[in-house]
């Protein structure tokens, strides 16, 4: 998406495919975009009255479709005709837009993620003077994200004058090159070594790469030695991180791991039942349960299906049942936020390489043979939330096994673009081959 317009043409298509044609010519056919800040996309329609209705039915669904694009929160200012606005500044002065949602009040607690969140309210309530740095981890849409802004939505409604910095691995990568690019790397490490708290999502990120690890070194060792807080997320512990320089892993290892795990299945429910309550949704137990008994491994696709009962309910006057349901798990499932099936991920691997999946399960030790398995040990962990443990067992390997198998992948990546095409050939067949089912 190469342009403003480009993104809104793609927003409608998400769009439709969520609302009925009535809707989208009734309500939209006169909307244009006037801006998409780093966190707010701004449109103008023609009537108070379509400000109104986009702004009390649809406003949550564009949020949705944009999350969907751009796995960010945004939100929507709505103009009127020729209505000006000004341009909301972010920084000192208020928390980071990340913030708004994510509290410790609206964080459902489970023996899963018990222990993360006691940690997590434990720096929120005495930054930088116990658990420095805090480093939770964990698979995707599990809640990570969501205790690294309530820390810094605590730590800010407390300490209002405190400097408070978010971002992710790769975006620090991005920041830093564009700095180089334009001369600007003093202004970029002031940016970030004098912080009062230094919220780092997705640092897996930056491994491998050896310009950021060294940056991220020096700013990490800047922000510590002066006693200040950091809070690290990741999706797997920095000892799974093969790439990952061995001074970065020291300094992580060196505060308070916490790990999150899926919820089981009371959790599920809670969380089920808490979203749809904020909602105003009101939905009988065996519909959460149904719910929660389909959603099993990632809270993102919990909140996502219940957003779409609720538009359903909204927009298209549905009633809940146990088939809305199905079709909303569906929604959420096409729109690309599903866990793909081991089998699949094996099947595909297998086939590439016009093998069998018993071929990759058996013993066969042939050159062939032996690379399909490490890909399709590596795709695992890249694509499901299972374990390494789990993930040998899908293979009849262990651990160890597979976790040699990740790093044999990674490093012939890093040194093999033919391997990055291969890694990317199979993917998008998983991806297209049943719907990532």
């Amino acid at each position: 998406m190469n342009s403003l317009e480009d993104i809104w043409n793609v927003l409608m298509q998400s769009l439709s495919e969520k609302l009925t044609p009535t809707a989208l010519s009734t309500w939209f056919s006169d909307c244009r975009p006037v801006e998409l800040e780093e966190y707010r996309l701004v449109i103008r329609t023609s009537t108070q009255f379509k400000k109104k209705i986009i702004s009390e039915r649809f406003a949550s669904i564009i949020k949705d479709s944009l999350s969907e694009l751009f796995s960010s929160d945004f939100e929507i200012l709505i103009l009127v005709g020729e209505e000006d606005y000004l341009k909301e500044e972010v920084g000192d002065d208020g928390p980071l837009p990340e913030m708004a949602g994510y509290t410790f009040d609206n964080f459902i607690v489970g023996n899963s993620n018990k222990f993360a969140h006691a940690a997590a309210k434990a720096v929120a309530e005495n930054p930088g003077k116990n658990y420095n740095p805090l480093f939770i981890f964990g698979n995707s849409g599990l809640g990570k994200t969501h205790l690294l802004m309530a820390i810094g939505h605590d730590i800010h409604e407390s300490y209002p004058k405190k400097n408070i910095s978010y971002i992710k691995g790769d975006d620090f990568t991005n920041e830093m090159v564009k700095a180089i690019r334009e001369g600007k790397t003093l202004e970029f490490r002031a940016k970030y070594r004098n912080v009062d708290l230094f919220l780092v999502d997705d640092i897996q990120f930056i491994a491998g790469k050896q310009s950021t690890q060294e940056e991220f070194f020096h700013t990490f060792n800047s922000i510590y030695e002066a006693g200040n807080q950091i809070v690290i997320t990741s999706d797997r512990p920095p000892k799974e991180m093969s790439l990952l320089d061995d001074r970065l892993r020291t300094r992580f290892e060196g505060g308070l791991m916490a790990d999150i795990a899926p919820p089981d299945l009371e959790t599920r429910m809670a969380i089920a039942r808490n979203k749809a309550t904020r909602l105003g949704l009101l939905l009988p137990d065996e519909i959460i349960e149904y719910i929660a008994s389909k959603i099993t491994a990632n809270v993102r696709q919990l909140e996502g299906v219940i957003k779409r009962l609720t538009a359903y309910r909204e927009i298209l006057n549905d009633e809940i049942t146990r088939a809305s349901v199905d079709r909303a798990i569906d929604d959420v499932t096409r729109n690309g936020t599903d866990i793909p099936n081991p089998d699949n991920i094996i099947r595909e691997t297998a086939k590439y390489y016009s093998l069998t999946p018993e071929d990759l399960k058996g013993n066969n030790r042939s050159r062939d043979t032996a690379m399909a398995r490490h890909i399709a040990i590596y795709l695992m962990r890249q694509l499901t939330n299972l374990s390494l443990n789990d993930i040998g067992k899908e293979l009849g390997r262990n651990h160890t096994t597979a976790l040699n198998s990740i790093r044999r992948i990674e490093d012939m990546m890093r040194n093999d673009s033919e391997m990055t095409v291969i890694i990317r050939d199979i993917t998008s067949n998983i991806t297209t081959s049943s719907g990532t089912a």
